[in-house]
């Protein structure tokens, strides 16, 4: 499904790299910092968002610039270039009308843009977003002293090989993540910005405020947010929803900014994508477990611990790890959630399978 990576010239002058993946109707997924379109298929954080939404969706995607494989060192940092970019890979991409998704601090360019181009922008769908950043909405100096400090983490540690400063942001956008996963962020927000374009583009987007334009928007409009994100307020993404007139509002039940693929949120959110902006949802066969791995996922789902499960069963505990580890493995589930996404699945995987 990976493709080929292309180049296109926005208004300034910089080079924006951008890519075309997956079938279906478009859908473009405006840039926002800290992301690589190369490194991001190999990411525990980001290769389920593209693969899934590549099998309901044309996919077009690009890095921000000073961002990824775009041009490192832009000449400015602000919505009209952000805007500009978007409207430059659109240009490359030859479409006129499609789904625009924007995501944390992409929400508010992908406002802007759908007040300009309304003509073009068939289905708005915002993920995380909020229509004035933190410095807009913060009221006082404690709360603007913090973003201050946020700045001068940036400065001092954004490019060493200890993550001790960046860690601060990955902690906030997915405080659920494993190690694996957190290890992961950190790299990316090394290799993908150096420590003066992080800057440049955090300060630019902290004085972001998009709620006139978010009045005019006319596109049909989906906004979802997690109850309780970290890194974006709850009430912004409220707030947001508030402002675009006839938006449709959806609260999914999680803290982590960036959806991760096992937990319970994420198939929520795919299923809300697709049915609002009509993708096809791809029909994939349950995979095949055995008789004694229903058997232990059935009593899972009762609410039995592992102890439990092996006394009923008469298994040792070690042998229904085994089994459970067995199953996450071929349902592709990792992580604390494993539990409860494996058993959320049960009616799918028993189709077909009798009991005993």
């Amino acid at each position: 499904m990976r493709n080929a990576v292309s180049f296109t010239t926005s208004s300034d002058g910089t080079r924006i790299a951008w890519s075309r993946h997956g079938s279906g109707p478009p859908l473009v997924r405006v840039a926002t910092w800290l992301t690589h379109l190369d490194y991001d298929w190999s990411s525990p954080l980001w290769s389920h968002w593209l693969t899934e939404l590549g099998q309901r969706f044309t996919v077009i995607r690009y890095d921000d610039r000073g961002s990824g494989l775009s041009d490192r060192d832009p000449q400015a940092y602000g919505l009209d270039q952000w805007v500009a970019d978007l409207e430059a890979v659109v240009s490359a991409a030859g479409l006129s009308s499609f789904t625009l998704l924007g995501m944390s601090q992409g929400g508010a360019v992908a406002v802007e843009y759908a007040r300009r181009h309304p003509d073009q922008v068939t289905n708005l769908l915002l993920w995380g977003a909020y229509g004035r950043a933190a410095m807009e909405r913060a009221v006082t100096d404690l709360e603007r002293e913090e973003i201050e400090l946020e700045w001068q983490m940036i400065k001092l540690g954004w490019g060493r090989a200890d993550p001790i400063y960046r860690r601060v942001f990955t902690s906030s956008m997915i405080p659920e993540a494993t190690e694996i996963q957190l290890r992961w962020f950190d790299e990316l927000q090394r290799r993908s910005m150096s420590p003066e374009a992080a800057l440049a583009s955090a300060r630019a987007r902290s004085t972001v405020n998009v709620a006139s334009s978010a009045r005019e928007v006319s596109a049909r409009t989906l906004v979802l947010h997690a109850d309780g994100d970290r890194s974006v307020p709850f009430e912004e993404g409220r707030r947001l929803a508030g402002l675009i007139p006839d938006a449709r509002f959806v609260s999914l039940r999680g803290r982590n900014h960036i959806l991760l693929a096992d937990e319970p949120a994420w198939p929520e959110f795919l299923g809300e994508v697709t049915d609002f902006a009509g993708g096809a949802a791809p029909k994939q066969p349950a995979p095949e477990l055995t008789s004694r791995e229903l058997e232990v996922l059935r009593l899972v789902a009762q609410g039995y611990s592992n102890e439990g499960v092996g006394s009923l069963l008469s298994l040792s505990t070690r042998t229904v790890e085994r089994h459970l580890s067995n199953l996450y493995a071929k349902l592709s589930l990792v992580g604390k959630s494993a539990r409860a996404a494996a058993a959320a699945r049960l009616p799918e995987l028993e189709d077909g399978h009798p009991r005993l």
